[in-house]
C-alpha cells in the first residue's frame, strides 16, 4: 500500500485534458473522494493499473509525468516537513531515504554519491506491474520537485534518468526538466553535482525535527507488526548502494546483529534468507526491465565477477541470468 500523497494530482490532470475525472477513475473502481485526503492509501498495483488507463483514456503518454510535476516535498507528510526542516540537503534526502517505506510498498528510494554525482534513484521492484513506466515517469517528476524544493530554483541537475525507452514525443519531458536527459538507462533517477548535499537549509528547526521524529516513529511502531518487511524496504535500498552487511542494516534499526538476528529468527527467517530474495528481486527488475549487461548487475548486487552471480541465480532459479532474460522477454 502507498499514500495516495504523489499521485493527488491525478484528477486535476485528467481535467486539464478534457476528462471527467468521476467517469475516468469509476472505470477502474476508484473513487475520487480517495483523493481528498493525501493519507488515504492504494495498493501499489492499483496504482499503476489507474495511471496507465488514465493514459489510454486521454490517449496522453506522458500522463504519469504531468501527475509527477503536481507532487513534491508537501505530498510526503511527515517526511517532508522533517526533511523541509533538516539542516541541509544531504540530511533532507537522506530523512526521505529512510521513511520512504512508510509512504509506499512496491519501489524503493536509494541515495548514493559516485564520482562527485549524487545519484537520487527510484526503484521499482514490483517488476512486471502494469503502468510502470508511467509510474516511473512520474516517480522522477517528484524527485526533481523535491529537490529542487529543497535546493531553490539556482538547482540544476546534470542528468535526468529514465529507466523505460525513449518516448516518440520528447517535447514534454524536456519543457518540464530542461536538463540531459537518458532513456533505457536501467533507473529512474536525478542526477546532480553532490556539492548539493551541503547546501544548507533556510528553515532549519532542531525542536521541530524533534517533534517530527517523534510523530514519525510512532507510525513506525504502528508497523512493528511487520518488522520483515521494514527489514526487506531497507534491503533494497542498502544492497544497491553497498551498506547491506548485517551490522550495517541492523544500525539503522538502532540495534546490534545479534538482536537484529533474533527478531529475524522469531519470524521464521534470517538476514542471509532475506538478502537473497532481496538480490533476486531486483535481479530479476533489472534483467526484465532494463539493458544492464549481466557483468554489470552482477557488480551492482555485490558479487566479484559475473560467474558468482550466475551460481547464486541458478540456486535461486534453477537457470541463468540470461536465460531468465530470454524467457521474461518471450523468447523460446
Amino acid at each position: 500500500m502507498l499514500r495516495i500523497g504523489a499521485t493527488i494530482g491525478v484528477p486535476e490532470v485528467l481535467r486539464s485534458l478534457g476528462e471527467d475525472p468521476t467517469e475516468v477513475l469509476a472505470e477502474v473502481g476508484v473513487d475520487l473522494e480517495l483523493f481528498d485526503n493525501p493519507n488515504n492509501q492504494i495498493s501499489y498495483l492499483a496504482r499503476g493499473r489507474l495511471v496507465e488507463h488514465c493514459a489510454r483514456r486521454t490517449a496522453c503518454p506522458h500522463f504519469g509525468l504531468l501527475v509527477g510535476q503536481k507532487s513534491g516535498l508537501a505530498s510526503f507528510g511527515f517526511v517532508g516537513l522533517l526533511a523541509k526542516y533538516s539542516p541541509d540537503v544531504g540530511s533532507a534526502l537522506r530523512s526521505l531515504v529512510r521513511y520512504m517505506h512508510l509512504h509506499v510498498r512496491g519501489a524503493t528510494t536509494t541515495l548514493a554519491v559516485d564520482s562527485g554525482l549524487a545519484v537520487l534513484e527510484y526503484q521499482i521492484y514490483q517488476t512486471r506491474a502494469l503502468g510502470n513506466d508511467q509510474v516511473g515517469a512520474g516517480a522522477v517528476a517528484v524527485a526533481f520537485n523535491f529537490v529542487r524544493d529543497l535546493c531553490g530554483n539556482d538547482w540544476e541537475p546534470v542528468e535526468v534518468r529514465f529507466a523505460h525507452r525513449k518516448p516518440e514525443d520528447m517535447a514534454p519531458f524536456r519543457r518540464f526538466f530542461q536538463t540531459p536527459l537518458r532513456f533505457d538507462a536501467g533507473q529512474y533517477a536525478v542526477v546532480f553535482d553532490a556539492t548539493w548535499l551541503n547546501h544548507r537549509l533556510p528553515d532549519t528547526n532542531p525542536e521541530l525535527i524533534h517533534l517530527l521524529q517523534q510523530e514519525i516513529n510512532k507510525l513506525e511502531v504502528r508497523q512493528e507488526d511487520n518488522f520483515l518487511e521494514q527489514v526487506r524496504s531497507l534491503l533494497r535500498t542498502t544492497l544497491v548502494t553497498g551498506h547491506s552487511s548485517a551490522d550495517q542494516v541492523a544500525e539503522l534499526f538502532s540495534m546490534n546483529r545479534r538482536t537484529l538476528n533474533r527478531h529475524l529468527n522469531a519470524l521464521g527467517t534470517n538476514f542471509q534468507k532475506v538478502a537473497d530474495e532481496i538480490r533476486f528481486e531486483i535481479a530479476r527488475q533489472l534483467l526484465e526491465d532494463s539493458a544492464m549487461e549481466i557483468v554489470q548487475i552482477a557488480s551492482l548486487l555485490g558479487y566479484s565477477n559475473a560467474s558468482a552471480f550466475t551460481r547464486a541465480f541458478r540456486r535461486w532459479s534453477s537457470t541463468t541470468p540470461a536465460g531468465w532474460r530470454v524467457t521474461a522477454k518471450g523468447g523460446v
